[in-house]
């Protein structure tokens, strides 16, 4: 019976190997990574709002303007074909 119980004393919470260097290091590099994985996930996501608040704040009305220009363009086109005249602006398809 001592064997057996000798078998599993490294699960035990008081034995000799949980109290062991090694596994403090251990212990400490996971907790290390953990820490250093939550910091990059939370720079990343603080990186991601930014990009796409900027996003929606500085390039999305530039290209509805761009848009409303071109359908402005197009109609002065179409206009000037029916009126006969030679359009200024080549009609895009």
């Amino acid at each position: 019976m001592a064997a057996a119980s000798d078998e599993y004393a490294w699960s035990l919470p008081g034995s000799s190997i949980v109290q062991s260097k090694m596994y403090e290091k251990t212990k400490r590099a996971a907790c290390n990574t953990v820490r250093f994985s939550k910091k990059v996930l939370w720079s990343t996501g603080k990186a991601a709002w930014i990009a796409g608040t900027t996003f929606l704040v500085l390039v999305v009305p530039l290209i509805i303007e761009m848009d409303r220009e071109q359908q402005l363009a197009d109609l002065e086109s179409q206009q000037a074909a029916l009126l006969g005249a030679t359009p200024a602006i080549p009609l895009s398809k």
